[in-house]
């Protein structure tokens, strides 16, 4: 038995796997960097130099991959990417949604997107809307971990909207570097669904809150009114068919439309993030 070859192999189907499950493409794309290997290892003499090519071999075709090759690839598939920068008054929040390829959806869903947040621009003067996670660019029912759907280019999660708490301003930054897990937490006064969630065994629910770092909360507060209006413009899009949001979230806002659902225990709360869908 070659122990070090076994390893190695294991190492290798790893890889593999996390760059799947990750961005969905990155495995296929480690799978054809390692036809890069034999040119490196006659034009290179240098032992330690291969070692930096190697995967820097794999950054550059994965690059190549990720924002020239896959978006042409998965628009004739019914998928397209939303804005890799500030677009039509929509943006990523962080650039590593793009980077992963998680910001695919199909086109109505871009478009209402694009909508919502020009009119958003209209009542609130240099507002920028950010979105978080959509979908991968391939294969309806592929996961888009750790989200339960996302996985047919119907899904969207935008941030919420911010003042900054020093100037009490709006902001078009948000409290997460992500987007996720720094929550507009219930008051006692309103239902706490997080915590009936988790003790009835949902250990998931909160799982996101638990793990992301809450120094920056101080510095932000929700802006209610202005959450409340980008709810309300989706759910005024006939594209639209489903809008979660936490439900005392919903009732605080006073949001009444039949398209806001409550997106079950099974899922993750969303008191720090708004899902749209399509119909």
């Amino acid at each position: 038995m070659n122990f070090p070859k076994i390893l190695t192999n294991t190492g290798r189907v790893l890889v593999f796997l996390g760059l799947t499950v990750l961005t969905q493409t990155g495995g296929v794309v480690y799978l054809i960097n390692f036809s890069t290997y034999r040119l490196i290892n006659k034009r290179i003499a240098n032992g330690w130099l291969r070692r930096f090519c190697k995967p820097g071999s794999f950054i550059l075709m994965y690059l190549v991959a990720t924002f020239l090759i896959v978006p042409l690839l998965a628009r004739p598939l019914g998928r397209v990417q939303m804005p890799l920068k500030t677009t039509n008054n929509l943006r990523p929040l962080t650039f590593l949604t793009c980077l992963l390829n998680r910001n695919y959806v199909r086109k109505d869903l871009r478009e209402a997107a694009f909508t919502v947040a020009g009119e958003m621009n209209k009542k609130y003067p240099g507002t920028v809307i950010n979105y978080l996670d959509a979908n991968f660019p391939f294969l309806n029912g592929f996961p888009l971990f750790p989200h339960l759907s996302h996985n047919d280019g119907k899904k969207l999660d935008l941030a919420f909207c911010y003042q900054d708490k020093t100037t009490l301003t709006a902001t078009n930054e948000a409290p997460s570097l992500i987007g996720y897990g720094i929550c507009e937490e219930p008051t006692a006064a309103e239902k706490n669904t997080a915590e009936f969630c988790s003790q009835n065994g949902y250990w998931q629910y909160s799982f996101l809150k638990n793990v992301m770092p809450q120094h920056r909360k101080n510095d932000f507060l929700f802006y209610g009114e202005k959450t409340k209006c980008l709810v309300t413009l989706f759910c005024q899009d006939n594209r639209i068919g489903k809008v979660f949001i936490e439900p005392h979230l919903k009732l605080r806002l006073q949001l009444s439309n039949s398209k806001i659902r409550f997106h079950g225990c099974r899922a993750v709360r969303h008191d720090d993030h708004i899902h749209v869908q399509l119909n």
